[in-house]
């Protein structure tokens, strides 16, 4: 891992406009909003293995997507540095710019370029492969879209090498294999090789072992970490487990309800948690030691997250925080440094 700056994500925000009543449609009230990503920052360094951590809903995935250009942002920057390969397709068009924009509308083109520069991993293996083909066309597709390979011939050798590296050997025996053939950890591994194929420097990878068998979990993990340091490829791991997290991840931020509300080196998260929410995860990461089962004193937290429609006022945690104050319930806190490379987002540090 390097200190280069890869990707660079600035006030990033997603809204979902809902279907309103007569008056919404007719323009004579506001409109009512889901706000699935509101207003998140963060950097990824060059072979960095940055997590998103967080309960469903609270726009882990949501943010994935809208990165990997599967979704359009409604506001903020994601400027994302590319590699030399899509450096001289940019160029050919004016952007010489040692970052770009991918938030931004592009031609045809270029935008063709920067979806081989950053490709996805879903959570479930089965559901993001096609049925209907075998995996040698699976694989097949996107050099065909992004014509890489002369002929057939050379871009088998392409599937079969990608198929080697995700260790699924001898890969001919599973060239004419259709997803059902498979089990869910050969499934992931063929995900993972179809993002592997277009040689991407950053790959968004959500939940992609939450569907697995625990058996198969640390397979998957020890491989993904085995391509970041064989490829130096950047990840984006979104999970809701933080024990997976403090295994595998440089960098944590952990989400409430579209926010980060911390956010530091992976050690000092899970070893030392300072917002009530990140507190309440640890407790539910199953801890096998007995003398460790006390580590962190349980927290009473209350109730049910919020709906994203209509947000608490002030800190979004403070209706379920066992610590909230009365300037929680009006204001929001920023996330603000508490000691180098651990920030968070809490009013209990912020009148320090």
């Amino acid at each position: 891992m390097t200190g280069e700056l890869i990707l660079i994500v600035e006030n990033l925000k997603k809204y979902y406009m809902l279907r309103g009543s007569l008056l919404q449609t007719l323009g004579l009230s506001p409109p009512t909003y889901v706000k699935a990503v509101d207003g998140i920052s963060f950097t990824v360094n060059k072979g960095e293995i940055f997590c998103l951590v967080g309960e469903s809903g609270c726009g882990k995935t949501t943010t994935g997507k809208v990165i990997a250009r599967l979704l359009e942002p409604t506001s903020g920057k994601i400027l994302y540095k590319p590699s030399q390969t899509a450096r001289g397709v940019l160029e050919a068009f004016n952007y010489r710019d040692e970052y770009i924009d991918i938030a931004k509308e592009y031609s045809k083109e270029v935008d063709k370029a920067l979806r081989r520069e950053i490709q996805m991993v879903f959570q479930d293996p089965f559901s993001s492969l096609n049925p209907r083909m075998k995996i040698r066309d699976i694989l097949e597709e996107p050099l065909i879209i992004h014509k890489i390979g002369r002929d057939r011939m050379e871009r088998l050798e392409l599937i079969t090498k990608a198929l080697e590296e995700v260790k699924l050997v001898p890969a001919q025996e599973f060239l004419d294999r259709y997803p059902h053939m498979l089990s869910g950890g050969q499934r992931q591994r063929v995900a993972i090789a179809r993002a592997l194929i277009l040689g991407p420097s950053l790959i968004v990878a959500d939940e992609p072992v939450s569907m697995l068998d625990v058996s198969i979990r640390a397979e998957i993990l020890q491989l993904m970490l085995e391509i970041r340091k064989s490829k130096n490829i950047s990840y984006v791991f979104i999970t809701h487990d933080l024990a997976v997290a403090s295994n595998i991840c440089d960098k944590i931020a952990v989400m409430y309800l579209g926010k980060i509300v911390e956010m530091g080196e992976t050690l000092k998260v899970v070893n030392n948690p300072l917002h009530p929410y990140t507190k309440a995860l640890m407790q539910a990461v199953p801890e096998p030691d007995p003398r460790n089962r006390l580590k962190f004193r349980k927290l009473d937290i209350k109730g049910e997250v919020p709906s994203a429609i209509n947000i608490p006022p002030g800190c979004r945690f403070h209706p379920r925080c066992p610590y909230a104050m009365d300037v929680c319930k009006r204001e929001e806190p920023l996330l603000i440094d508490v000691e180098k490379g651990h920030s968070v987002s809490c009013w209990l540090y912020m009148r320090k």
